[in-house]
């Protein structure tokens, strides 16, 4: 099996981050772990410390010094692991494990010819157990039917905290920064569209996961999903101008070179 990393982002993690899950993943898998400590004011970093103590080889702790939100940690944590050129695959999960570690490698047994990214969806169905609070579980179709309509996103479930990337493609959509905080997952594949629009549906599979459980301290507020609107256009906006600029760029190159 080729290198696998597994980010996970950690704020404030210190009642809830199972540290027997990672140890018992570490000893009985391949794949390394990039902890991502996003600013903790508690002893979340000392945590992350004592997995990194028990497995040197295996984890990494990319220490930020303030607090500046998933996304951002995210994308630190897949620019070391792409600095270190050990993997091939670089995932992330949330650190709450609602997503469990094993699915890592259900997920990457979905990975065959052709396919560069693959996501997880929480789609309860016959012989799987996802378990989701009916509130959040009716705001999220609600507001997947509205990034659908806005980004024309065919995706059933962009908010999943489980997603896999070829090391080639991460580098190009983790470059720069995130426009939105909690809405990061959806831009990663607006950027994805806009970056291979020819190829989007032929390099990408969504796959429904075998568990999930809903977690109690959710980081996201009512007030998020009030909000959501503005930040899907503020999404479509940039990555549109993001693109028309590098465009832009890459026909200025081709000019310049021409004229030589």
């Amino acid at each position: 099996m080729r290198e696998t990393c597994v980010v996970v982002p950690c704020y404030n993690e210190g009642d809830r981050l199972c540290v027997p899950s990672f140890l018992d993943f570490l000893r009985n898998s391949p794949h390394s772990v990039y902890f991502v400590n996003d600013g903790s004011k508690d002893n979340t970093l000392d945590l992350l410390g004592s997995v990194k103590k028990a497995y040197p080889d295996k984890v990494e702790v990319v220490n930020l010094t303030k607090n500046f939100g998933k996304a951002e940690a995210v994308r630190q944590g897949f620019l070391s692991a792409i600095e270190s050129e050990k993997f091939h695959y670089i995932a992330y999960l949330d650190a709450d494990l609602a997503t469990p570690l094993e699915e890592i490698d259900f997920l990457l047994s979905h990975i065959e010819s052709g396919i560069e990214v693959v996501i997880g969806s929480r789609v309860k169905r016959l012989g799987t157990e996802i378990i989701r609070y009916p509130l959040r579980h009716y705001l999220g179709r609600v507001f997947a039917t509205m990034a659908s309509v806005t980004l024309d996103l065919k995706v059933y479930d962009s908010q999943c905290g489980a997603k896999i990337f070829q090391k080639e493609i991460a580098e190009i959509l983790f470059l720069n920064p995130f426009q939105s905080k909690w809405l990061f997952d959806l831009e990663l594949l607006y950027r994805l569209k806009h970056t291979y629009p020819e190829n989007f549906n032929k390099i990408i599979l969504e796959v429904p996961l075998r568990t999930w459980q809903e977690k109690g301290d959710t980081r996201i507020k009512m007030l998020d999903f009030v909000t959501a609107p503005l930040e899907l256009l503020r999404i479509k906006r940039k990555t549109i101008d993001t693109k028309a600029a590098q465009t832009k760029v890459e026909c200025q190159k081709f000019i310049d070179e021409k004229t030589l």
